[in-house]
């Protein structure tokens, strides 16, 4: 059995679910539309610069678990994955998936994006785990923090590492699947690394390293 390893946002969906989660607030009225908006543009563009400061980010985007009770929280992300997550779930990343399903791999998504968000994605998909940054919570409420390391960069390594520890499964044979040059750490440690609809810089690194180049967008 391979670990087959995906990146959730603009890799297995065709859009950013942490950033689409926020516009989804500003649509439905539930936050000041003018600077909520402005800063969750600007931390998209800073991600995709590979300028994000996780920490700070994760202090703006986990701040608007607080704003209402967790089972209206529920209901806004039921509605949320429904509206606009469902649509950009491409049927070549259900065939992908496929693919490694019948092959006996184990799927696992990892993403930088908080579990309160992906989670429920993560289950439309049908994979096997999913490792994610954890929004912490106390006594059932969220926080607005992080508990234990973000998911991002060298912190996939990371946590990768951990989830390795506590599994039988190891990099040996694995996959990884990702569109950004900010998860280079991780696919250099798995044993067949694939750009899919990779930026500039990861899909630069990726022909000079002869790694595969694919696309998951139906339209393509």
């Amino acid at each position: 059995m391979a670990l087959a390893i995906f990146d959730l946002d603009n890799t297995l969906i065709s859009g950013d679910s942490d950033h689409g989660w926020g516009q989804f607030l500003v649509e439905q009225g539930l936050v000041d539309p003018q600077l909520f908006k402005e800063k969750n543009d600007y931390y998209l563009e800073q991600y995709q610069l590979g300028q994000l400061d996780i920490l700070e980010y994760l202090e703006f985007s986990l701040q608007a678990l607080t704003l209402f009770p967790t089972e209206r929280l529920f209901q806004l992300r039921e509605q949320f994955v429904q509206e606009k997550i469902l649509p950009i779930i491409t049927q070549k990343s259900r065939d992908l998936l496929q693919k490694h399903r019948e092959a006996g791999d184990y799927l696992l998504i990892i993403t930088a994006t908080n579990l309160f968000v992906t989670e429920p994605i993560a289950t439309v998909l049908g994979v096997d785990d999913i490792i994610a940054t954890n929004p912490e919570v106390i006594n059932g409420q969220y926080t607005g923090k992080i508990s234990g390391i973000p998911s991002f960069q060298e912190g996939k390594v990371k946590r990768l590492a951990a989830w390795l520890a506590q599994n039988t499964l190891s990099l040996e044979g694995s996959y990884f699947y990702s569109d950004s040059h900010n998860d280079l750490p991780l696919l250099k440690q798995v044993t067949f690394p694939v750009a899919v609809d990779a930026d500039e810089t990861l899909s630069a690194y990726a022909q000079q390293n002869n790694w595969p180049i694919i696309s998951l967008r139906d339209d393509v």
